[in-house]
C-alpha cells in the first residue's frame, strides 16, 4: 500500500495532516536541500512529537516521495496545447522553473515514476501530447528521451550554482582565475577541438541553452513522428 493510499490517523491532540507536514518538509528543504530534512525536524516545526509523524509517514523516503509530488503540482499548465511540441516545451520549461525554486528536486528527479496524483498527472500530460502521433511504444520511448535531457540539464544547472555558492565564484570568476592553467593547456596542441570550442565557441546562459538543447531533441523526435 502506498503512503498516498494508507488512511491518516485522527489528528488529535496537535492537528496534523500529510499536507501540513509535506508543506514543513519542503519549507525546510528549501532552506538547506534533503539534508535538513528529517522527521524529527519536521515535527519540531509543526510542535509536535517524532513519534506523531510515523502515523502519516513510515520512512524519508516516503516523505521525499511525498514533497516531489506535492512540487509536481507547479509543473502542470493551467491549459494544455494542443500542439505536442509546445505541450513537452512547456513542460520542460516548467519543471526547469520548479527545481531552482525547489532545488532539491534535482536530487529526486530522475528516478522511479512519481505515483502520486500530480506526479500521474504530469506523466499523463506527457504521454498525451504525443498520443495518437506514433504506436505506444515510439510515444514511451520519446517522452523518455524527452524527459532525460530536462533531468540532465537540470541537474547540470543546479550543480553550477551549487558550486558557484560554495566556492564563492561566479562562472566568470572561476574562468578567470583558471585561464592560465587552460591556456597553458591548450597551447601544448593535444585538444584542438577544445581550443576552437574555448577561442571561437559563443556563450550563453543557462536559460538559452536548456531551450536550445530541448529544441533539439524535439527535433529528433519530430523526425521519428515521422516516419511511417
Amino acid at each position: 500500500m502506498t503512503v498516498w493510499d494508507r488512511p491518516e490517523p485522527p489528528t488529535r491532540p496537535v492537528p496534523l495532516d500529510r499536507e501540513r507536514i509535506v508543506t514543513a518538509a519542503v519549507a525546510l528543504a528549501d532552506e538547506g536541500g534533503l539534508e535538513a530534512v528529517s522527521l524529527r525536524k519536521v515535527a519540531g516545526r509543526l510542535n509536535a512529537g517524532p513519534m506523531r509523524l510515523y502515523g502519516y509517514i513510515s520512512t524519508k523516503e516516503e516523505l521525499f516521495d511525498l514533497m516531489v509530488d506535492e512540487v509536481q503540482a507547479e509543473i502542470l499548465p493551467e491549459e494544455r496545447s494542443g500542439d505536442w511540441r509546445e505541450a513537452l516545451r512547456v513542460l520542460a520549461h516548467r519543471t526547469r522553473r520548479a527545481a531552482l525554486r525547489h532545488e532539491w528536486l534535482a536530487d529526486l528527479l530522475g528516478g522511479r515514476p512519481s505515483l502520486g496524483p500530480n506526479g500521474l498527472a504530469v506523466t499523463e500530460a506527457r504521454l498525451a501530447a504525443l498520443d495518437g502521433h506514433a504506436d505506444i511504444d515510439t510515444v514511451l520511448r520519446a517522452a523518455e528521451t524527452v524527459s532525460a535531457y530536462v533531468t540532465g540539464a537540470i541537474r547540470r544547472e543546479i550543480a553550477a550554482l551549487r558550486a558557484e555558492r560554495a566556492t564563492g565564484l561566479s562562472d566568470r570568476d572561476w574562468q578567470r582565475a583558471s585561464g592560465p592553467h587552460v591556456t597553458g593547456m591548450l597551447a601544448t596542441g593535444r585538444f584542438p577541438a577544445l581550443a576552437k570550442a574555448v577561442h571561437d565557441g559563443t556563450e550563453v546562459d543557462a536559460e538559452t541553452s536548456f531551450a536550445t538543447g530541448l529544441d533539439w531533441v524535439l527535433d529528433a523526435v519530430a523526425a521519428k513522428l515521422a516516419r511511417p
